[in-house]
């Protein structure tokens, strides 16, 4: 009778691959995590600088919700898929000379006629309640209405401020982002808030 044969177990490829991982030469292996760590770092910045933009306040035309020196966060991802809304804060390229960034408030949507007198802004006929401006303006405008893709956009500190009451409405195309964080000096870091949440005031 013929003898049982013992069965042959097969070797695992595991430790086939220790043993390789194990023999590589530690500069290679060194060299491999740094270019992977560096990859994944490159990645992630290219991400984050696609989805957000830092910007530097100059000047007091945002006083006194923003102030000269202070540092922002800038969302560019708030606009793919909206529009901006009454009372954002928004970073956009200047019309008339696209190398300088402007940092105002939008206050007239497409479509909408603005008027300026007695110190208050109209919309449609009917005055804006704006609680967060430095102070009532002293000169008038309009009436004015925009027109497809055409935003009108003013500082918070009205009577030092280069806005849309001096060179005219603002393109949708112009937008850069909202601006949605200061994130410095620290004793300052805090979410930019719209005073009219999303209704329409």
């Amino acid at each position: 009778m013929e003898e049982p044969r013992t069965p042959v177990a097969l070797e695992s490829t595991e430790p086939i691959l220790e043993r390789a991982e194990r023999g590589s030469h530690p500069l290679i292996a060194f060299l491999r995590e740094l270019i992977e760590t560096a990859l994944i770092v490159l990645v992630a910045m290219t991400l984050v600088n696609t989805a957000t933009a830092r910007f530097r306040i100059e000047g007091s035309s945002m006083e006194p919700t923003l102030h000269d020196g202070e540092y922002v966060l800038i969302s560019k991802v708030s606009y793919w898929f909206g529009s901006p809304q009454r009372g954002d804060v928004v970073v956009f390229r200047f019309p008339h000379d696209p190398s300088r960034d402007f940092i105002k408030r939008v206050i007239g949507l497409p479509g909408e006629t603005i008027a300026i007198r007695d110190g208050k802004v109209f919309i449609n006929g009917r005055p804006l309640e704006e609680p967060y401006i430095r102070g009532p303006m002293v000169y008038t405008y309009g009436p004015v209405t925009l027109g497809p893709g055409e935003y009108f956009v003013l500082g918070d500190n009205r009577n030092a401020s280069n806005d849309s009451h001096n060179w005219g409405t603002l393109p949708r195309s112009a937008i850069i982002g909202k601006a949605w964080l200061i994130y410095w000096p620290p004793s300052r870091w805090g979410l930019i808030q719209n005073p009219f949440g999303r209704e329409m005031p």
